[in-house]
């Protein structure tokens, strides 16, 4: 067990990089004692969280390899010499060194760029009409119970409603510590199989939703895009806000002609912010394409193939005739179903952040 965990260390720590991490911290240090560092409020703070960030980490990881290294000491110890008052005091340092250990882990691998972002997240139903515009509201619900349960602070940007019920897409704003780095493990296809409540005959009916994670940004992200390529439609808002919200033309859709892709934004009260919005969005979509397309160019280097985005089915959750959700990923399970649906998705996140050390061995 001990060896195991030794090994998984080993990896970590290897994944970590301790002196790149040292030598950003360096460089760090040396910005902060430049006479003109508070000319850019903005960045000095954003290099300010950066360093603490680093210095934590650091830290902890010297205390972790001090404490492996005194685990093996003592286990050597033991092995040549049993005594049981000495097992049980390095039982409990190996226990209370694995709490830090996965605690540590998941730091690491949130250390990704973009992680410390807050997150757009995006949900679309797939084909089936009202049966998945229920299950596209039913996953923002899980979302929005996930993000409070974090403490973190939600901006409902777009939501469609559906004719009947469910919606039939929405665009949130999810601000929170490394909210992107949690999130971004929720990005693809979701497939729910019940009981369909909209069948008279009580059929059993599959649906599915796909879900999509960007990081945000607003001013920090150098993608150029020319006005001549942006289609700017402005609009009367519509659903929840009050009466405010049908007085103006406040809400605003924005189309990136070459890419095709459109961002819709009625959140904010006048339409100059709302349009900031959509061009923040906008520049993540971009962002995001790229990320994709790069992943993509790498999958093909290494020989791998990636089904089509319906087909990419990340987790399927089913209700009848047993209960089981189930990431297909990383073979996580849970069997309260209902638990899941509440919020209760760490665990699926967390296996997946995991799986990423093994991707990277």
């Amino acid at each position: 067990m001990f060896l195991s965990a030794k090994q998984n260390w080993s990896r970590l720590a290897t994944l970590f990089d301790l002196e790149g991490k040292e030598k950003r911290l360096a460089e760090n240090n040396a910005l902060m004692a430049e006479a003109d560092f508070w000319n850019d409020q903005k960045k000095a703070q954003k290099i300010i969280r950066e360093s603490n960030q680093l210095k934590a980490l650091i830290e902890t990881h010297h205390s972790l390899t001090a404490a492996f290294a005194e685990l093996s000491e003592g286990i050597s110890e033991l092995s040549s010499s049993f005594d049981e008052d000495m097992n049980e005091l390095i039982s409990e340092e190996y226990t209370e060194t694995m709490k830090k250990f996965e605690a540590f882990e998941i730091q690491v691998l949130l250390s990704s760029p973009y992680d410390d972002h807050n997150a757009i997240l995006e949900i679309h139903p797939g084909a089936g009409g009202t049966e998945a515009m229920d299950w596209a509201s039913m996953l923002y619900r899980m979302y929005m119970r996930w993000a409070e349960r974090k403490g973190f602070k939600i901006e409902l940007m777009d939501y469609q409603e559906g004719e009947e019920a469910g919606m039939k897409s929405c665009s949130v704003l999810i601000q929170g510590p490394m909210a992107y780095g949690y999130l971004k493990a929720e990005s693809g296809v979701h497939r729910l199989v019940r009981i369909s409540p909209f069948d008279s005959n009580a059929r059993r009916h599959t649906s599915f939703a796909s879900v999509e994670i960007m990081p945000e940004f607003e001013d920090d992200l150098e993608i150029e895009i020319d006005d001549k390529d942006l289609e700017v439609i402005t609009m009367r808002a519509s659903g929840a806000g009050g009466q405010h919200i049908n007085k103006t033309d406040s809400a605003v859709r924005m189309t990136h002609i070459p890419s095709g892709i459109t961002v819709f934004c009625q959140s904010q009260r006048s339409q100059i912010q709302n349009r900031e919005a959509c061009l923040n969005m906008l520049k993540s979509k971009l962002l995001q394409l790229k990320i994709r397309e790069n992943e993509e160019r790498a999958a093909a280097v290494r020989g791998e193939v990636k089904a089509n985005e319906w087909g990419s089915q990340i987790r399927s959750y089913v209700f009848a005739p047993y209960t089981m959700v189930k990431d297909l990923r990383t073979g996580h399970e849970a069997g309260n179903v209902q638990a899941v649906m509440d919020g209760e998705i760490d665990g699926f996140i967390d296996s997946y952040l995991r799986s990423m050390i093994k991707a990277d061995e």
